[in-house]
């Protein structure tokens, strides 16, 4: 499917908190029902990047929305370079584990009584901060797969979360040269999901840093061993 074959739209979320939340939508133009995708952010935001993410998705088939994670602490369609992590700071300190239930829950209910996604097929997928969003949206909404990309901040935290998973399918990709998620930290997530009998896939780019997804030369793999996993 190409480019011009997608729709791509801003849609605004009533979250239960009270409070509202925009996400970002790219979905194919076919009438027909199509797998759904939560696609959660960096700490920059729902940038280019991200909406680029969305997009490959909805190109391949996936009504995929992207929600905006820092509405409580940042206006509409904000998002920062990638050379200013000061800018963000306040807005990803503020993502609190409840808050974060409740953007989840809002997000997954839009995807799940639209008319063109497949209610019992919705999954998700999450890089940096969205890794982490990802670990509680695993226990919050039932969920038929979802990727994790570098989740920083889940060991030890949100390690409680694991017994409560819903997705049967995990696959965790970290990056073997990131200094920001230490080895022990990834052996903590795993080790909790091994103690739990859950299902999941662990792998590691040996030479990829952290946030190698918006990087080409082990983005290409880790694209690929996505959108199988997802099919699979």
């Amino acid at each position: 499917m190409s480019a011009a074959a997608i729709i791509k739209e801003k849609v605004e979320l009533a979250v239960a908190d009270g409070t509202r939340m925009a996400g970002y939508v790219a979905r194919p133009k076919q009438a027909a029902a199509h797998s759904g995708l939560l696609v959660f952010q960096e700490a920059f935001g729902v940038n280019h990047h991200i909406r680029d993410v969305a997009e490959r998705f909805a190109a391949l088939g996936y009504v995929a929305i992207a929600p905006e994670l820092f509405h409580p602490t940042a206006p509409p369609g904000f998002e920062a370079s990638y050379a200013d992590f000061p800018a963000v700071i306040e807005h990803y300190q503020a993502v609190a584990t409840e808050t974060a239930e409740a953007d989840v829950r809002s997000a997954y209910e839009w995807l799940r009584s639209n008319p063109r996604a497949k209610a019992s097929e919705i999954s998700c997928v999450g890089f940096c901060l969205g890794g982490r969003i990802l670990f509680i949206a695993n226990s919050t909404v039932p969920l038929r797969a979802a990727v994790s990309f570098y989740g920083g901040g889940i060991a030890p935290g949100l390690l409680d979360g694991a017994s409560k998973f819903e997705a049967p399918s995990l696959l965790f990709v970290w990056g073997g040269l990131d200094k920001h998620i230490t080895l022990e930290q990834r052996r903590a997530v795993i080790e909790v999901l091994s103690a739990h009998q859950k299902i999941y896939v662990n792998t590691e780019f040996s030479r990829a840093d952290h946030g190698f997804f918006c990087e080409p030369h082990s983005a290409g793999q880790a694209w690929v061993l996505t959108l199988e996993f997802l099919r699979s």
